[in-house]
């Protein structure tokens, strides 16, 4: 399955990793690829209180990144 992901850099400098479809599914790292892994985690945490609690996954997502010159 593939989710939407936002990382942003906070006022320390750690990287807060969220997931929009799975409201409350937030990690941190010291590093963007340590938040990336810890949001891997966590994603997989919260589909198994999903699964074990019997409510609906969201679907996975499909979206393009585009880049245009201004």
């Amino acid at each position: 399955m593939k989710f939407r992901v936002e990382i942003e850099e906070d006022e320390k400098g750690w990287f807060v990793a969220s997931v929009p479809s799975l409201p409350g599914c937030i990690t941190q790292g010291k590093t963007r690829e340590e938040a990336v892994e810890n949001v891997k985690d966590a994603i997989d945490g919260y589909i198994e209180s999903l699964e074990k609690h019997g409510e609906p996954i969201p679907p996975s997502i499909d979206e393009e990144v585009v880049e245009v010159h201004a």
